[in-house]
């Protein structure tokens, strides 16, 4: 299992780094690769990305990175050696959202309890 996850490092970094210095698509300029998990059989991987920004730049982000794939794929070929390089699929890692989301509900928590135990301070 150790080199499963040997692998799904070296490919996360080699990604990354093609990403940001390599395709120069404007649709990808807020891009982050998140996470990578190659099967067992190492034929497959699922590539998870956030991206800065509203719904369209994560769909345009998404499309970007689905036609790259086969570029992004001959390039960590060349980088990453392992027998066979895998195929690639792209998801949106919403990971990132939901904690945005749980921070600001706390944030709205707290601000809301300052408020009930000095209600005197609402001018």
């Amino acid at each position: 299992m150790d080199r499963i996850k040997r692998v799904n490092e070296q490919i996360k970094r080699e990604i990354s780094e093609i990403v940001q210095r390599e395709l120069g698509d404007s649709r990808l300029r807020f891009v982050t690769i998140t996470g990578v998990e190659v099967s067992r059989d190492l034929q497959t991987a699922k590539v998870y990305f956030s991206v800065l920004g509203e719904a369209a730049a994560v769909e345009a982000a998404h499309h970007a990175l689905k036609s790259a794939a086969g570029m992004i794929r001959r390039l960590v070929g060349a980088r990453v050696k392992i027998r066979y390089t895998p195929m690639l699929s792209f998801f949106y890692d919403r990971s990132i959202e939901f904690s945005a989301r749980i921070e600001n509900a706390l944030t709205q928590i707290h601000h809301d309890k300052d408020k009930e135990d000095h209600p005197d301070d609402q001018g």
